[in-house]
């Protein structure tokens, strides 16, 4: 294994320490606390926004572990883009669709830098070519083409990942846990050798930074929390796996099975909202692992299920080919659609 993938994870994993705990002492003396009363919560604010610190530790991890190419300055300036938004949220409160076009803006940016989707594999054979209906524009000396197929999937995708991982964050712990499995998913998809026709050294880099970071916040995530990672930092971890998965060589079967179980409940929850007349954006206690509660289990146990799941169906992705990997999502939905059953007659019980 490169040296550079220990040092850009010791450095990643020391640094979010430093800082997450160097944030317990300044966040509060300068607003950045959590509002319990407005999801009927009685007990006092916890620090938040910890998204502050993952965009540190990756300016910094960019800047002294990565090539300054146009697909990083895309990527670090798609999360910042994020990351102002959504503290401008914290502070003062925005309705949900101007944070829906800062994220659209980010994922844009980072099309616009190269780190798009041109083609899916197609589970049955060959691929699927995703660069038709092109076009072209200049930005000074270069000039840029862009599917517009290709554009759509992509952007899609981030937005999907981004607000998976942020209504994740319903349970200390969650989001920081599930993107460290995730993170080590792509990482070992990086590494593996005679596999790639391109250098992974980057995407690597990066994997194993992200799983370094959740980690160390999870160290002070997990519950009784003592900070939050908040909008600022569930949707950090969503956009990066979602970037992760198409520099790795467009492995969105692989983060897909990952973070299946999210997903899935993502798409049920979007679907249920909008069957009952009420606005997607608006939140409610019906996720997956809220109703794991509802149904007995502790918020601990409701951890380790979610954990369970997306860790099984990471380590099988890694030894799958793509008609197994179709098989697995089938699977994975049969598992998820028993566990619903079982919940429903748990909670009548």
């Amino acid at each position: 294994m490169k040296m550079v993938y220990l040092y850009s994870g010791l450095v990643s994993f020391v640094m979010c320490v430093v800082l997450t705990w160097s944030a317990l002492k300044i966040f509060p003396r300068i607003g950045l606390m959590d509002k319990p009363h407005k999801y009927g919560l009685n007990r006092v604010p916890i620090p938040y926004a910890g998204g502050v610190v993952f965009y540190i530790v990756l300016l910094v991890i960019a800047g002294f572990f990565l090539d300054w190419n146009l697909q990083i300055i895309g990527v670090v300036l798609g999360a910042l883009i994020l990351l102002v938004v959504n503290l401008i949220d914290d502070l003062k409160g925005l309705s949900p669709w101007p944070r829906l076009m800062a994220q659209g803006v980010a994922a844009f940016t980072v099309v616009l830098s190269g780190v798009r989707v041109d083609h899916v594999t197609n589970p049955f054979g060959g691929a699927i070519d995703l660069s038709g209906l092109q076009v072209s524009f200049g930005i000074g000396e270069h000039v840029v083409a862009i599917s517009l197929v290709g554009l759509f999937v992509t952007v899609f995708w981030i937005l999907a990942m981004v607000n998976t991982m942020n209504w994740l964050d319903g349970l200390n712990g969650l989001s920081s846990g599930v993107t460290v499995i995730a993170a080590l998913t792509i990482f070992a998809l990086a590494v593996r050798p005679n596999f790639h026709a391109i250098d992974q050294t980057q995407t690597a880099v990066l994997a194993i930074s992200m799983a370094a970071m959740a980690f160390s916040f999870w160290l002070f995530d997990f519950a009784p929390a003592k900070i939050l990672m908040g909008d600022t930092g569930s949707m950090f971890f969503g956009y990066m796996l979602a970037v992760l998965a198409i520099l790795s060589g467009g492995k969105i079967a692989t983060a897909f099975l990952v973070m299946g179980l999210p997903l899935i409940d993502f798409a049920w929850v979007i679907g249920r909202r909008i069957w009952e007349g009420r606005s997607p954006f608006k939140g409610d206690l019906r996720h997956f692992h809220h109703r794991l509660i509802s149904a007995g289990l502790s918020e601990r146990k409701s951890l380790f299920v979610v954990y369970g799941v997306c860790a099984a169906f990471g380590v099988t992705a890694l030894f799958l080919g793509s008609a197994q990997k179709l098989l697995a999502l089938v699977v994975l939905a049969a598992l998820v659609l028993i566990i619903g059953v079982w919940l429903m007659v748990a909670k009548r019980r």
